[in-house]
């Protein structure tokens, strides 16, 4: 079976491989390329070295007010988000009744798209901050906590679903040794329970880091950066340069780079600080 498998492997993965060229290497590549150009169409590209880069950082371009934004947001929404869903999967995993159910009402909000999540919440939170006569877009902190508050609705089903395939992995035999050794709840569940499931835990803190760095459509409906762009993200910061500012496409290009190399730089670090807690069974 081995030799078959070998001797078939590239028949399988050179379609594959070609694919993955064309549909995100080449663009990539292309893209990098146009960020040290000045260009409206990749045909009339015009090199002129790292001025794009350099223009990133201007005043004009809130690129690093954005970054903070993000940077603040992320660390809440992964804080919350994975608190919440392993709390729940800790539940959802002891003996209840309706449990299946349970699971599913937590998961559906996953299922539905950003743009739609950020127009109903906005209207939801718009209904509450009526009552003070203030809306959603009056104040950054507003925007902040509403994106917060959405980006926990959608994601902590999708993570309590991984968490509890964890935690249903954990050997009882383990969790019964340490009842017998005299172990509290709370020392089972920190010197047992998670470290036994830090696999989940790596997977989910990698889902919740890289979604919420990227986060777009739903701060797009929800505040499209208002008031004066304090609750922009980078993603929309980098959407609104290419799209909305002619004569600025180099330097949205330039942006996207930069966001890439964050984001992968961020993910690398967290999956091996991660990743070495793992117990190896």
């Amino acid at each position: 079976m081995e030799k078959t498998l070998k001797k078939y492997f590239v028949i399988f993965t050179v379609p594959t491989l070609i694919a993955f060229a064309f549909a995100f290497i080449a663009p990539f590549l292309m893209g990098v390329y146009l960020s040290f150009c000045k260009f409206t169409t990749i045909k009339n590209a015009q090199w002129i070295g790292f001025s794009n880069y350099a223009a990133v950082f201007g005043s004009s371009q809130n690129f690093l007010n954005s970054l903070l934004f993000t940077a603040m947001f992320t660390v809440v929404a992964i804080i919350t988000i994975n608190v919440f869903a392993f709390g729940i999967a800790l539940l959802l995993t002891r003996k209840m009744k309706g449990t299946n159910l349970f699971r599913t009402i937590f998961f559906m909000p996953n299922l539905i798209g950003g743009i739609v999540l950020g127009y109903t919440w906005q209207q939801m939170i718009n209904a509450v901050l009526y009552k003070y006569e203030t809306t959603i877009v009056s104040s950054a902190k507003y925007g902040f906590w509403g994106l917060v508050l959405l980006m926990n609705w959608q994601m902590i089903g999708y993570m309590m679903i991984i968490y509890i395939a964890g935690l249903q992995n954990v050997p009882t035999e383990l969790i019964e040794a340490a009842k017998i050794d005299g172990a509290t709840a709370k020392q089972t569940l920190f010197k047992v329970t998670i470290p036994m499931v830090m696999p989940s835990i790596t997977i989910c803190m990698f889902l919740t880091l890289s979604n919420s760095f990227k986060l777009f459509d739903q701060n797009l409906a929800l505040t499209n950066g208002a008031p004066m762009n304090k609750t922009q993200m980078l993603a929309l910061n980098i959407y609104k340069t290419f799209y909305d500012k002619p004569g600025f496409e180099g330097v949205g290009q330039a942006k996207a780079v930069i966001f890439f190399i964050i984001v992968a730089l961020i993910a690398v670090i967290q999956l091996r600080a991660t990743r070495s807690r793992e117990v190896q069974q």
